[in-house]
Parts: C-alpha cells; structure tokens; sequence
C-alpha cells in the first residue's frame, strides 16, 4: 500500500474537506477520465478508478476517520475493489445520476436494464405517543402511488396497439452530439431514453403507464425506535418506469413529548422534587415510570441533583438485547416562604448548624482564612 497516493491529494481537496466539496472534486475528476471521454487510455481508465477509490473511502465517515488515523492501512481490503466503469457506476448511482449519466449513458447501467428507471421512493410520517416504543406495534399508512397501468400493463399504448421505434434515436434511447474534439452521447429528446414512442396512447394512464392508486402497508414498528428514525419498506413505493423495479417507502418516526419524561437514548430521565428534610432524612417515594410506578429508596443526605437509576425502566435496546435505564435527578426544594413554626425550627437548625459546622463546611472556611491570613 505504500505505493499509493494519499486520497486527499487524489481529490484535490484538503482535509478539512465536507462532503460536498469532495463528492464535487470526484465528479469532476470522473468526467475528465471517463473511459468514454478517453478511450484506449489505459492512464485515465487507471486515474478513474484511483478517483473513485479515494471517494469510497473519504465519502464513508467512519472510512474515512479510519484513514485519517492509520492510513491506507486503516482500510486495506475495505474499498470496492473495482475493475471497470460499470463497476463504479453500480457502486455510486447517486454521483452518476441525471446529468452525468446522461452524457455517458448512464441510465443504462441502472437497476432495470436499457431504458428502465426505478420508481421513487415516497414518504410518510408515523406518529407515535411517547410509550409506544417500549415493545412493537403496527400502524397501517394510507399513501398514494403510481402502479404500473392493468389496461396497457405498463406499456402506454392503446389496447390492441403497440409502442412504435423512436424515429429520432432508431431505437437506441440516446443521440449522439459533437462538442469539440468529442463525441457526447445524450438522452434522446423524443423519446426520453425509451426506445420507443407511443403514436396510440392508453385512456386509462394516457400513455405514461402508470396510474395513481390508493394505497394502505401495514408496517411493524420495533421496540426501541427513538423519534427522527426512518423505515423503509422496499418495493411500496413508486412503479418503476420502461420495466424498471418499483421504490422504496420511507416512513419517518416522530413521537410525542411527554409531561414528565423525556429519553436520552434508550434511558428515560425524570426530575424528581424532594424536599429538604427527605434529603437530608431519606425515604422512600413512590415515583411514576414509564410502565407504571416504583418505589425508589432515597438515602439519607442525598444531595442536589444526585442522579439516581431504576434498573431495566428504559426503552429496549433497538440492536441489543436488554433494556435501559430510568435516570431519576433529585431536586431539593428550598422553601420560599415559611409559616411561623416551620420558621422557629428552621433557625433552631440554622444555630445548631453554627454551632457543630459540617466537616465540608468548616474545610471550606479553614482553606479561605488561609488564603486571606
């Protein structure tokens, strides 16, 4: 490994580098040493993929941290390896998309063959008060889809009728233009990379192939999933276009707030006002959890915001087994205002405070008299 070149200097950028300046830096360096830009030349179709190896790794933040740290020792065997373009379009859709795949031709390596795209992915929301992740449940989601048309099963023509050769491409889905010294290859106008064009449309879908369905997925919502999670359920979301495969549905968790608790994690955090004289005496308090009550032991002397943990009162774990903790903060109230008597006692405690000082208290003063002798 120590023939290769350091992965920033690759790129082009520094290390201070976000995201989007490297994803940046590696497309421009993609369309410069494309193999269709250059082809026979075995140095650009090498700089292509040093290119996209130094981008798999800086892209990745725990890849790239790795890196940082150890090098390319850091992570020798965990790049993708790759042996071709089409090895690199596969791996990154998202950098090769729109634009850039139309110039290459891209759209063509996608999931779905020549043509073929894949439906879009659709969201919703799922709300959720804030216990109902303490064990699984299941909501049922009412969406709308595009499906693929059951008149002209997808194909946009009339019954009866068939897609005709696209007159523009020949068939091909793209066209091939001259800019300078090369030759850039672009989706067809006409026909918008099908292939074909449809001189009878379908009534139903009126030649788009796809129609718009309700549509209700029940989805099962593990325990332990924390607000501003998203699931995904592949294949509910749109049909694909030209034969491609359908997208995914991404169903983004928000959950309540509650009046008492709120959760760090899978721990649940709960402040619990106490008064002085439960402090300082101790007791036992019944306290509300979650799942119900406890009975939480608070030991004599307890001071301001001890924090105390109820085993097990936590929300399960979402990939581990066990479940987390209740973590009771103890507020020791201070009274505003006192009656008559409570006010007598409080200065018979505050005299005999003076008069047999606490050992923190009369180390604190021995420390001050020093600094001022």
């Amino acid at each position: 490994m120590a023939d290769k070149r350091d992965y920033y200097e690759v790129l082009g950028v520094d290390k201070s580098a976000d995201g989007a300046a490297i994803k940046k830096a590696y497309r421009s360096l993609a369309m410069k040493y494309h193999p269709d830009r250059n082809p026979d030349d075995a140095e650009a179709e090498a700089k292509f993929k040093e290119a996209a190896e130094a981008y798999e790794v800086l892209s990745n933040q725990e890849k790239r941290q790795r890196y940082d740290q150890f090098g390319h020792q850091g992570v020798g065997g965990q790049t993708g390896g790759f042996h071709s373009a089409d090895d690199i379009f596969s791996a990154f859709g998202d950098i090769f998309g729109g634009a850039f795949g139309d110039i290459f031709g891209g759209g063509g390596r996608g999931r779905g063959g020549r043509g073929g795209r894949q439906g879009a992915s659709l969201r919703v929301t799922i709300n959720l008060d804030f216990t109902d992740p303490l064990e699984q449940v299941t909501r049922t989601v009412e969406f709308k889809r595009h499906e693929t048309c059951e008149t002209c099963n997808g194909s946009g023509a009339k019954k009866g009728s068939k897609p005709v050769t696209c007159s523009t491409c020949g068939g091909h889905g793209q066209v091939a233009m001259n800019q300078g010294f090369f030759q850039v290859r672009t989706t067809c106008p006409t026909c918008q990379g099908k292939g074909t064009q449809i001189k009878d449309p379908c009534e139903s879908c009126n030649g788009t192939g796809r129609t718009k369905v309700a549509r209700e997925v029940e989805i099962k919502i593990p325990a332990g999933i924390d607000d501003g999670m998203t699931l995904r359920v592949s294949g509910e979301g749109e049909a694909g276009e030209n034969g491609g495969p359908p997208g995914d549905l991404l169903a983004e968790i928000r959950t309540r707030s509650h009046s008492i608790f709120q959760r760090r994690d899978a721990d649940v955090v709960m402040s619990l006002p106490v008064s002085f004289t439960q402090a300082a005496l101790g007791d036992k308090i019944e306290v509300p959890t979650p799942r119900g009550r406890a009975t939480l032991k608070i030991p004599a002397g307890t001071q301001p915001h001890t924090v105390m943990r109820l085993r097990g009162e936590g929300f399960p774990h979402l990939q581990a087994h066990g479940k987390g903790d209740m973590l009771v903060d103890i507020v020791v109230e201070v009274p505003r205002k006192l009656s008559g008597e409570r006010k007598e006692l409080m200065e018979k405690l505050k005299k005999l405070e003076e008069d047999e000082p606490s050992e923190e208290s009369k180390n604190f003063w021995d420390r001050v008299k020093k600094i001022f002798s």
